[in-house]
């Protein structure tokens, strides 16, 4: 390490997260740590967390967790940055070069899609559906980011006390949807649990409240059965010479709520509220100790699961049985080994906790095979927001465990049937399915699947699928495969209706078809619904995918955009030529091109910025008036093309400009104070302000003017801003 990277280490020496992580991480970590430390806290410096803490706090403690879950350097490191690309003026291209790749691309992949102004926001639905899409492809390229990024959730949930109760339900009935389901998925036991049991708090707060008071008088007396029980297998295994670690533990909250609501049972019908944790050393050990407890205490038929001979799908192994005690009340016991149980407790982030015990690339691969068949469903959605949906009822709801003759074990949606196991396996599998054989009896196709089946399918080349078909599959895979089906079977007849339809669609708008069909003005209609070509848009419009009027109005206003640019670009290349590429540079950074000693003044309906695209317009006797691109006025300013004038912004402009946001909030003692702390944390001084007060809707509304150099530090000011507690919304604003 030279000078100065010792310089570094040491200076950090005494900083928490150092400390922390010191014990495993090499010199060379340490120094990388020390670096992102530095970065991490001025990224966020002036940044408060609703608890009214400095913002860094809060990925410190991400970085923490993840250390502690055995992660490596750089799985740590990303942690302590994964918030300065979303909250912070830095981006990816920055992170990779000051920290490298590997750091820089789970950033990106835990950083939410970001969006230039709230007023060009699409549905908040959509936004959303984007995200969990970008997540995750990220987790499909590294599946640290879903570490991270459930990591990051669960230190939110376990500080979102601090939130307005209408944030806490909305984050937490996210995080019951997503995170807590993706957590399962991944083997991450411990995090799902108290995942659901924070969700659970937040979303039925009386609900959590009314459980917790009923478990409360039987709580002694459980616990003595779960302390008796303990005692007396520890005697018998070590009698037997079987080295064991055994602790108890109550059924966490929000598995109670779910089997008491959804199953309509009695807290005396639920035979796992306590269990017993037996872990040994080898899988001969796992099955020794449980013919000792089996002989111990008498167990309740039909509840003995072996998920060791047949693992999960997301690989979790334990013996699990359940036994009545000596006074008449159930308990369970799991049996597994230390392996098994660490794999249980931290799924997938095992993989990174002992470097002797890291899984094979085999079972990495069949770890993520279930995110593979999810991310095929893009293949068959023709919208984000479909592809999202989809994900979430096949991926993320309640599933049963079925078996292909091979062993080889399916899970799927609760509900299915043979045909979703069929499209599952294979689409040609599903396509030309026939019949089924369960448990080797021919069942029909409409058969509910249960948990253990052993499912057969029949085929046959002559088969195909039913429409009926579209009403016995439970999961949308299988039913998107179906309708996939349908589109290809008539596809040639579907394109040339589409053809026709779409032809006497712009008939009817006075346009001929042929001049509004270039490839160009398809590729935008082709991505948004995530087609491929041409004739698949005509073969969509055909069988009813998508109205005419969806693809015509895209397609008009494709063409008009080339004409209104061909004119301009004709007209501008005309006046160039006419005054030989004369150009003024004018005091306030802007460049005119082609009239010289014009006078230049920002439009005051869009205040630009350097680094914003601008517009220039004569005006009558007042020179050239600058506009933003996006400035709602320029769409009139076009339909007088010849007064348009190409400007653009000097370089390395030294000049400041005045722009003007307004800031709605709750109204609440230090909120001005704190606005005007983080301005002058950034050295921006206000030049003024003004503040209105709702005092019925309990809002504040604050507008104020200040100097910027150019719109990315604006960018930087906003975010800022928006941190602070009790602000809702900062836009940018006309002065």
């Amino acid at each position: 390490m030279d000078e100065t990277a010792t310089a570094l280490a040491v200076q950090y020496v005494d900083d928490a997260l150092m400390t922390h992580c010191s014990p495993r991480f090499s010199p060379e970590d340490m120094e990388l740590l020390a670096h992102a430390i530095d970065f991490a806290k001025k990224a966020h410096a002036g940044q408060k967390r609703e608890s009214g803490e400095p913002y860094y706090v809060h990925p410190e403690a991400v970085a923490m967790m993840l250390y502690d879950m055995g992660m490596d350097a750089h799985t740590v490191i990303a942690g302590l940055l994964h918030d300065v690309v979303e909250d912070c003026a830095t981006s990816v291209d920055m992170l990779r070069d000051l920290f490298g790749e590997d750091i820089a691309g789970m950033v990106d992949g835990v950083t939410k899609l970001t969006k230039t102004s709230n007023r060009e926001l699409s549905a908040k639905e959509d936004q959303e559906a984007d995200n969990l899409r970008k997540m995750f492809l990220a987790i499909a390229k590294d599946v640290r980011v879903v570490i991270i990024k459930l990591t990051d959730r669960l230190h939110n949930m376990r500080t979102l006390g601090y939130c307005s109760e209408a944030k806490r339900v909305r984050k937490a009935k996210e995080t019951l949807d997503v995170y807590a389901p993706l957590a399962h998925r991944f083997g991450m036991g411990a995090m799902k649990c108290e995942l659901e049991d924070l969700c659970f708090s937040f979303i039925w707060p009386d609900e959590y409240k009314k459980l917790q008071a009923e478990l409360e008088p039987s709580q002694s007396a459980h616990m003595e059965t779960l302390n008796n029980a303990m005692q007396v297998i520890r005697d018998n295994l070590d009698k037997a010479h079987i080295k064991a670690q055994i602790n108890g533990r109550p059924k966490h909250l929000y598995s109670i709520y779910k089997k008491a609501v959804r199953q309509n049972k009695s807290l005396n019908e639920i035979y796992d509220l306590i269990a017993v944790r037996v872990v040994v050393e080898t899988i001969n050990d796992c099955y020794a100790a449980l013919g000792i407890i089996h002989s111990l205490w008498k167990p309740m038929p039909g509840r003995f699961k072996d998920y060791i001979a047949m693992p999960k799908t997301n690989m979790y192994r334990s013996l699990h049985t359940t036994l009545f005690s000596k006074e008449g009340m159930p308990f369970e016991v799991q049996i597994r080994t230390f392996e098994m149980h660490r794999t249980a407790e931290y799924g997938i982030a095992a993989h990174w906790m002992y470097k002797e015990g890291r899984s094979s690339q085999d079972e990495m691969d069949s770890k993520m095979a279930w995110l593979r068949e999810a991310l095929e469903l893009e293949n068959y959605s023709e919208s984000t927001l479909e592809f999202v949906d989809s994900v979430r009822k096949d991926f993320f709801s309640d599933y049963v465990y079925v078996l292909t003759p091979q062993g080889k074990i399916i899970d799927l949606v609760t509900g299915s049937t043979p045909l979703d196991f069929a499209y599952r396996i294979h689409t040609n599998v599903g396509h030309h399915a026939r019949a089924a054989r369960v448990n080797g009896a021919l069942v029909k196709l409409d058969y509910k699947l249960k948990t253990n089946d052993v499912v057969e399918i029949l085929t046959n080349p002559q088969a195909a699928p039913s429409r009926d078909w579209l009403k016995l599959v439970k999961t949308q895979q299988a039913k998107a495969k179906i309708r996939q089906w349908f589109k290809k079977a008539n596809r040639e007849e579907n394109i040339q209706r589409g053809k026709e339809m779409l032809a006497d669609a712009a008939k009817r708008q006075g346009r001929n078809l042929s001049e509004l069909t270039k490839d160009e003005y398809f590729a935008d209609i082709i991505k948004r619904f995530n087609m491929s070509e041409m004739d698949d848009v005509y073969a969509c419009i055909g069988y009813g995918g998508i109205t005419t009027g969806q693809v015509l109005h895209r397609l008009i206003e494709q063409y008009r955009k080339e004409e209104r640019t061909a004119a301009l670009q004709a007209r501008l290349a005309a006046q160039d030529q006419a005054v030989h590429n004369i150009t003024t540079t004018h005091d306030c950074g802007i460049i005119v091109r082609g009239e010289p000693n014009m006078v230049v003044r920002f439009a005051q309906c869009c205040t630009p910025l350097p680094g914003d695209p601008i517009i220039g317009y004569i005006t009558r006797g007042r020179g050239v008036s600058v506009h933003r691109a996006d400035c709602p006025n320029v769409k009139d300013l076009l339909l007088d093309d010849d007064r348009i004038i190409e400007v653009e912004w000097a370089q390395n402009i030294r000049a400041s400009y005045t722009v003007s946001i307004q800031i709605a909030g709750t109204e609440r003692a230090g909120l001005l104070m704190d606005i005007s702390q983080v301005l002058s944390s950034m050295n921006i001084s206000i030049k003024s302000m003004n503040a209105k007060t709702d005092t019925d809707a309990n809002m504040v509304t604050v507008r104020m003017s200040f100097d910027v150099n150019n719109a990315e530090q604006l960018s930087s000011i906003v975010k800022n801003l928006r941190k602070v507690k009790g602000i809702a919304d900062v836009f940018r604003i006309n002065v």
